[in-house]
């Protein structure tokens, strides 16, 4: 009873906290996105962000990496290249690298496993985003994108209602409004998201974990990547669980795989990307992130 009330305390601890961060970073960057279009012309981002020469994948690749943002704040970004009209592959690259190879990450990696082992992730990371953009455009996903995507959203208007108050109402306020009614839309799978992966947080323990995808499992690789998605994990936590799991007897390809796993695709990104794709996106979406964490895994056990 004792640690079923202690797991469900963590549950609501970890519900609170997300709830209050990604709330924030969702109208922070929502909002300055709003900025960044009102002074970048949809032709300038298409134009940088082009999937029709090699140079706008890396760029994709390097914004991901530059972009200190987890799995969940990628979305408000992400919504903004829609709108703007960037090309498909590159979008997807941004939204695989940027998660995976934020500096938080790279820099916590580089600290606790040292940088050859940082330096292969990194690759990997790097490597199967840029493949997996290009893939996707060529294989014509983006009829998977839902054209209210590409929308931006209206907002309301008062009218004659509202006297000599509209003519006050400057660029910022409307970037306001804009960025309140996507929050709003997005909402309802926010909490969701945010909900379910409480609940796994506080009540899957990290010994029944390592047990799942400890070294003695053939299997290990597989069902760590498995396990990473739904245990949404901060990048700034994901790091030292894994240093911990890897002192309960976890292997560290398993853990590569988990790390790439949480980080790359929680369960709260996928119900927000619900909002954006249809569901062979989704599918297609998890099927580069699981593949990505298992080919990792298995490489760094093989090699080192």
């Amino acid at each position: 009873m004792y640690l079923t009330s202690e797991m469900l305390i963590s549950s609501l601890e970890m519900f609170a906290f997300l709830a209050v961060e990604l709330t924030i970073l969702f109208l922070a960057i929502s909002y300055f996105v709003g900025i960044l279009q009102e002074y970048i012309p949809p032709s300038r981002v298409q134009s940088i962000l082009s999937s029709q020469n090699g140079k706008g994948y890396v760029t994709a690749a390097a914004l991901g990496v530059i972009t200190p943002f987890c799995s969940c704040s990628t979305i408000p970004f992400l919504k903004g290249l829609l709108r703007a009209r960037a090309g498909f592959g590159t979008m997807m690259v941004f939204l695989f690298a940027s998660p995976l190879l934020n500096p938080i990450i790279i820099g916590l990696f580089a600290i606790t496993f040292g940088m050859s082992v940082t330096l292969f992730y990194f690759v990997i990371a790097l490597s199967v985003s840029i493949l997996a953009g290009y893939l996707l455009e060529k294989l014509g996903f983006e009829k998977f994108v839902k054209p209210e995507a590409y929308a931006a959203p209206v907002t309301s208007s008062c009218g004659s209602s509202c006297g000599s108050a509209a003519p006050l109402q400057n660029k910022w306020v409307k970037i306001w409004h804009s960025t309140w009614t996507d929050f709003k839309k997005v909402l309802p799978y926010l909490i969701g998201g945010i909900a379910i992966g409480s609940m796994i947080y506080g009540f899957m323990p990290t010994d029944l974990v390592s047990s799942w995808a400890g070294e003695n499992n053939p299997l290990a690789i597989p069902v760590a990547a498995v396990i990473g998605i739904p245990l949404y994990i901060r990048a700034e936590a994901v790091i030292p669980l894994t240093a911990a799991l890897a002192g309960k007897g976890m292997g560290l390809g398993a853990i590569m795989a988990l790390i790439i796993g949480s980080a790359g695709a929680s369960l709260t990104e996928v119900i927000l990307l619900k909002s954006l794709f249809k569901n062979q996106m989704i599918a297609a979406f998890l099927v580069v992130i699981l593949g990505m964490a298992v080919s990792a895994g298995v490489l760094y056990s093989l090699i080192f």
